[in-house]
């Protein structure tokens, strides 16, 4: 199947899935962590952005990145700089930041597979893999060539330039409390 095909396939269905060479994969129910995770990263992007003043938006999870004609992922958060997409738009077409947050299913795919996939589109400057458990990032940019810096982040803060976001990784893995 084809991203093009996968997305008239996946219009209008119940649950969430992704390409991956062609072959439909259907994306696990997730846990309260995932999901609180996924939740603050989006809310720390979308406060860096505005803070900036810069002319991009945060998506979260729900959009789609096209890797190749037969390939296609949705991260748990993006950043896409430029036009206003289409209110009717499923794909973001230019992402230059992308988030994954660990899962304990999908750990050597966002590491791995995901990695590589990402770096393919060439607007991507930074793939975050968030851990919420350890409370990390590894933060992947794109280094001059085909060169792919990667930083292991406990503390402090993540410049993401361009487009010219400060994320402090405190904002990353807010909490409301004990659960």
């Amino acid at each position: 199947m084809t991203v093009d095909e996968f997305l008239v396939w996946a219009e209008g269905r119940p649950g969430r899935y992704e390409l991956d060479a062609g072959e439909i994969v259907a994306m696990s129910p997730q846990r309260a962590r995932h999901a609180d995770a996924k939740f603050a990263v989006q809310m720390a992007l979308k406060a860096a952005i505005r803070r900036g003043g810069l002319p991009c938006r945060m998506f979260p999870d729900g959009m789609t990145v096209r890797i190749d004609k037969d390939t296609a992922y949705e991260p748990d958060a993006l950043v896409y700089c430029g036009a206003r997409l289409d209110g009717d738009a499923v794909e973001v077409p230019n992402p230059v930041v992308i988030v994954e947050v660990l899962s304990p299913r999908t750990r050597s795919l966002d590491s791995g597979e995901k990695l590589v996939g990402y770096f393919r589109v060439p607007s991507v400057q930074h793939y975050l893999v968030v851990d919420a458990v350890k409370r990390r990032v590894l933060h992947h940019r794109r280094g001059s060539g085909d060169l792919i810096e990667t930083h292991i982040v406990a503390e402090g803060a993540l410049r993401l330039d361009p487009p010219g976001l400060d994320l402090a990784l405190a904002d990353l893995f807010e909490d409301d409390g004990p659960a």
